[in-house]
């Protein structure tokens, strides 16, 4: 699977193994231009970026699914086309295992088929929740 394989998504939603916002910080900021992740409740953590004179608005949920963290791009206008793009680069920056589904998702698709990313480069698809760490 390959990022030309597939369209550009309206939204990228990634799941990351470990959220340090300050890595994070560091990376939205290279990738996006974000300011630092803002606290927005409990366990949520927001800010807003921008690519190619487009604002992008960025959610980070902690623990959002079996200890995952989910990152929401609200916003087509990534430098990423989509969810698996994004998560090659997450792993690669953050040094973390990441999570993606495998496209968008469309009725009779199973919703419990996601990508696993690792730093080292290593991706396999995976049924999650079900599959270990």
């Amino acid at each position: 699977m390959t990022s030309d394989s597939q369209p550009r998504y309206p939204d990228i939603e990634i799941y990351l193994a470990k959220a340090p916002v300050e890595a994070l910080d560091e990376w939205l900021g290279a990738a996006i231009g974000a300011e630092p992740l803002a606290p927005a409740g409990k366990g949520q953590w927001r800010t807003r970026g921008h690519h190619d004179g487009v604002e992008v608005p960025v959610l980070l949920v902690e623990k959002a699914a079996d200890g995952f963290a989910s990152l929401w791009f609200d916003s087509p206008a990534t430098s990423w086309e989509n969810d698996a793009a994004c998560a090659r680069s997450a792993a690669t920056h953050l040094g973390c295992e990441v999570r993606c589904s495998l496209g968008s998702w469309h009725p009779g698709d199973d919703p419990d088929r996601f990508l696993r990313l690792l730093p080292d480069g290593s991706e396999a698809e995976i049924d999650w929740p079900d599959s270990g760490r």
